[in-house]
């Protein structure tokens, strides 16, 4: 893709990840106000862990246009800050089945009749999702040059996140 249009691409995308990152903020304090923490800590856990990850996805977005636009920024330092975010989102990610359980064993609910029990599965996922999507493989195919890697080389794209890691010497 040509860096006009990864320019172009960028200033769109990366406020948009900063309002879904805002917007799931909101939509786990409305979860904290509306029902009972026994009930709902298990879908606040995974929107806090989508929310955490939304928002490193979005700087890493904005850094990365900066970069493009020759906007100076500390590089250095935002590495070490993905790579110590990384550890953090492992950390977060192993503790999943430990909040499922409790939570399970606190609600007295057969999972079937815990529509929050169930957001909480769901949002958990999407946190891992985020992750992997951050810091692994690509899985957010949004463009034509996306369509045409995937067909071309039969797998996803090493996530951009990652290959800035890996390429760092930090």
């Amino acid at each position: 893709m040509r860096k006009d249009k990864i320019i172009k691409r960028l200033e769109w995308y990366y406020p948009t990840e900063l309002f879904n990152a805002w917007l799931f903020t909101g939509i786990t304090l409305f979860v904290i106000y509306t029902y009972k923490i026994i009930d709902a800590f298990f879908l606040v856990y995974g929107l806090t862990i989508m929310t955490f990850i939304l928002f490193q996805g979005q700087h890493y977005w904005k850094l990365k246009l900066y970069r493009l636009t020759n906007k100076k920024f500390d590089e250095t330092k935002n590495l070490k800050l993905f790579r110590r975010a990384k550890q953090i989102n492992m950390v977060l990610i192993v503790i999943i089945p430990f909040v499922l359980g409790l939570q399970w064993l606190t609600t007295n609910k057969p999972i079937i009749e815990n529509n929050l029990f169930l957001w909480g599965i769901l949002a958990n996922v999407i946190g891992v999702l985020e992750h992997i999507n951050y810091y692994h493989r690509q899985l957010m195919i949004d463009n034509l040059s996306d369509i045409k890697y995937l067909l071309r080389n039969k797998r996803l794209k090493v996530a951009s996140l990652k290959k800035d890691l890996d390429e760092s010497k930090i």
